[in-house]
């Protein structure tokens, strides 16, 4: 009888340990699978994220050119006019997820992203979570450059490229340093953008406030805006506010809708009589750089490159 009870015993025992191993197995899968993601702050909130996500679909041109930079392939962006660094993601393999404002929710969801990066899509940004994770890695007018970097680091740790996103970094923030210590002594600054025949100014705190805001270069006007909108303004504008330098962002030639307008428009006797055109420091910026990718790994590196040689002219 003691016998028969020890082996009872003995056996009840055998099966917990095995609950037990059975328990701690699955433990281990959930920690595996926690440690296969990572927390993403982003501009809506914060999002666990897989890492190394095999398909991924951003509306960001910013981000686009970001993880062109770093070697990760993208397998869905919307239909645009892509500037010339980035025509090798219009090829037919790349799927077509809508538009830069209208995501294709149907094509979107039948793709199966693993994640997806909203960009001016931001307003559609609780649709597309329904369908996978997605991050709003939106750069602000106010902060752009630690927005920018925030942004790039959380790549990094998605992709596991933190290390080359420290070093292209340190290298852009050693040119920002370098073009910061010369712009205030190339004279004051106006950034215009021409569209349709039509003249907007903008400012610091503005969509192109790099130039101010992180590269010191004085400004000629305050101006008035709201958002990422500019001021609209005259050529008499630009004479009374007589910039040392003018920067110009020709938006047709960003929309695929003419070329050399910009120069057209400045054409006239109220320009040409400012400092700006005396001392030919009329930068005609790269539309596509500025107005369509902005604040992408390759992209802030070459935007910096533009202001300073315009104010080593000086």
């Amino acid at each position: 009888m003691l016998k028969k009870s020890l082996l009872t015993l003995a056996a009840a025992t055998a099966a917990m340990l095995a609950l037990a191993s059975c328990g701690q197995g699955a433990g281990a899968g959930s920690q595996d699978k926690a440690a296969g993601t990572v927390s993403i702050t982003h501009a809506q909130g914060t999002q666990d994220v897989p890492l190394n996500p095999a398909k991924v679909y951003t509306f960001d041109l910013g981000v686009l050119d970001t993880l062109d930079a770093l070697d990760v392939p993208v397998s869905g962006i919307p239909q645009v006019s892509l500037p010339a660094s980035l025509t090798a993601y219009g090829s037919p393999d790349i799927q077509n997820i809508g538009t830069m404002k209208e995501p294709d929710f149907e094509a979107i969801s039948a793709g199966a992203p693993d994640l997806i990066i909203s960009g001016r899509t931001a307003g559609s940004y609780a649709e597309l979570s329904k369908i996978a994770p997605t991050i709003d890695l939106s750069i602000s007018a106010k902060a752009p450059m630690d927005s920018f970097k925030a942004a790039t680091a959380s790549l990094g740790q998605i992709f596991g490229k933190e290390a080359e996103v420290a070093a292209k970094i340190a290298a852009i923030d050693t040119k920002v340093a370098a073009t910061k210590a010369t712009a205030p002594a190339a004279g004051t600054g106006l950034i215009v953008m021409t569209s349709g025949g039509e003249l907007t100014a903008y400012g610091a705190g503005s969509r192109f406030g790099l130039i101010h805001d992180v590269l010191g270069v004085p400004t000629a006007a305050e101006v008035k805006a709201e958002g990422s909108h500019g001021e609209a303004i005259s050529f008499e504008y630009i004479a009374k506010s007589n910039p040392g330098s003018l920067y110009v962002i020709d938006r047709d030639v960003a929309m695929g809708e003419s070329k050399g307008a910009a120069e057209a428009v400045l054409n006239n006797a109220l320009v040409k009589g400012t400092d700006a055109a005396k001392n030919s420091r009329i930068s005609y910026l790269d539309p596509a750089s500025w107005y369509l990718i902005g604040y992408g790994l390759n992209n802030v590196d070459a935007m910096v490159d533009a202001v300073a040689t315009s104010v080593a002219k000086a």
